[in-house]
């Protein structure tokens, strides 16, 4: 039988030429930094994967952040936790860790290896140990070098001097430098079917209808970043003439948050330890107004598009608050001992946080909750 003779039903199936693909490049991200700090690194991630549709791209952060890269898969592949380093305030250092977590890194035979991480004063040596093929990262100016003034290009990457102002612009910058797409700036918090249904289950509970309460975060991880208990108090009092009030919080906050609502009086919900990470962004997405200290409930507010009064202590507020001013209110007293990384403040009165007063939180947060219910 000729080959012309065959059935067409019956010709082999012969396999497609296909041009070999080049191995998807592999990029390692360092910024082991808590919650709000991971939020704020969103756009510049955005950024990154818009530049680098099919790159593996894995986070070197904190244990807590296998969370962060579960819910922005699509921004970020994978997870290394970081043991911590000589002088990083973050985290303990694990030093029988280290030598085990650099070998890992060095396998992975990193393309890019990109410091989120501060101004590098201390993490660019971090990620030099990566040892990937090239480097981008933020330098002190002076610190890298007679050329650390302006942006330095070589074959081993780029370093771009650290530059003042908003996190979240500054780490655009460094994306812009890189050479990727310009990207938004707004931050953004994921939610899933399970957030909305937790949401659902405590809004039946507690009688909270969208736009109903405001929520109140009295919490912070620093106690230099906490405005006064019983100045929360007084402003959840005058708040709850109109809208319920709800508490939020972390487990190790339980007793901090019940002493606010003892003080506060009832009717008030607290909810503190009661809600996982995405039901508390689904709670504060459906808030008519959150007020907080200068932490993470400030990032979430701001990438739920709830309006936030954030009474801003000890931090560097410039550089940690929300970009549109129209939504959020921070305030901050700027004494000259600003912007302090102390645990507890050392200057008698605490005068960044004392210097705020009651009335004039109120008076933001009633101007910011008066306004049309439109978001969540």
């Amino acid at each position: 039988m000729t080959s012309a003779s065959i059935s067409p039903s019956i010709l082999p199936l012969m396999p497609a030429r296909r041009e070999p693909r080049a191995p998807a490049r592999r990029i390692a991200v360092f910024r082991a930094l808590q919650l709000g700090d991971m939020l704020c690194a969103v756009p510049a991630l955005r950024a990154l994967r818009e530049g680098e549709p099919d790159a593996h791209i894995t986070l070197i952060g904190l244990p807590w952040a296998q969370e962060f890269v579960s819910r922005f898969s699509a921004l970020v592949d994978a997870l290394m936790v970081f043991p911590g380093a000589p002088g990083m305030p973050e985290q303990p250092y694990a030093e029988a860790a280290a030598e085990p977590f650099y070998a890992a890194a060095r396998a992975a035979r990193f393309d890019l290896a990109i410091q989120l991480h501060g101004s590098g004063s201390l993490s660019n040596a971090v990620v030099r140990r990566l040892e990937a093929r090239r480097m981008a990262g933020f330098c002190p100016d002076g610190a890298d070098g007679p050329q650390a003034a302006r942006v330095r290009r070589t074959r081993g990457g780029v370093l771009l001097p650290w530059p003042p102002g908003n996190e979240v612009v500054r780490l655009l910058a460094l994306m812009q430098a890189l050479g990727y797409p310009a990207a938004d700036p707004h931050l953004e918090f994921p939610l899933r079917p399970l957030d909305h249904a937790s949401w659902r289950l405590l809004a039946e509970e507690h009688g909270l209808g969208p736009g109903g309460y405001v929520c109140i975060h009295a919490g912070a991880r620093m106690l230099s970043r906490r405005w006064p208990l019983q100045r929360f108090a007084e402003a959840g009092r005058a708040l709850r003439r109109n809208w319920k009030v709800v508490l939020t919080g972390s487990r190790d906050e339980a007793a901090l948050v019940e002493q606010l609502a003892r003080r506060i009086g009832k009717p008030v919900v607290n909810l503190c330890g009661q809600t996982s990470l995405g039901t508390l962004a689904a709670l504060i997405g459906h808030a008519r107004l959150l007020l907080c200290n200068d932490t993470g409930a400030s990032h979430i507010a701001a990438a739920m598009d709830t309006p936030s009064v954030v009474v801003s202590c000890g931090s560097d507020s410039a550089r940690w608050a929300p970009l549109d001013a129209s939504l959020h209110r921070v305030l901050a007293e700027q004494p000259p001992c600003r912007p302090c990384m102390h645990q507890q403040c050392p200057v008698a009165g605490h005068p960044c946080a004392a210097d705020i007063s009651v009335k004039r939180v109120v008076d933001a947060a009633l101007e910011l909750a008066a306004r049309e219910y439109d978001h969540a």
